[in-house]
């Protein structure tokens, strides 16, 4: 099995997600640096671009994610992900060989699945 990348690279985010509020959250743990993972997701077909000096955003049809890091070096995931489509996240995230933990809620931010390693 292949590393889950981009469908559809050319198009935007789908309308019904960019309505949302986040509802995705995580950590990528080991201290990889936010322009790696932007990098990385790049090479996949996912569309990324620097959202401030240390941050990045990275979006395909099915997510739009910031990565930041905090002061202890801590990568964090904080967006919208189709809800169909975490585990993808997640496997996406273990291909690349990243130790991981990622949140769902729903739109009462309520957790709707457990974290994903």
């Amino acid at each position: 099995m292949g590393i889950p990348g981009s469908d559809d690279s050319d198009r935007p985010l789908d309308a019904a997600l960019a309505d949302m509020a986040n509802n995705v959250c995580g950590i990528i743990e080991g201290g990889i640096d936010p322009a790696l993972v932007a990098s990385r997701l790049n090479s996949l077909g996912w569309r990324t671009e620097s959202a401030s000096w240390y941050s990045y955003e990275a979006e395909t049809v099915w997510c739009r994610i910031e990565i930041d890091q905090d002061d202890e070096r801590t990568t964090l995931i904080n967006g919208v992900v189709d809800p169909q489509r975490i585990d993808d996240l997640a496997l996406l995230f273990a291909r690349l060989g990243w130790r991981h933990s990622l949140e769902l809620s729903d739109e009462n931010d309520t957790v709707a699945e457990e974290p994903r390693r």
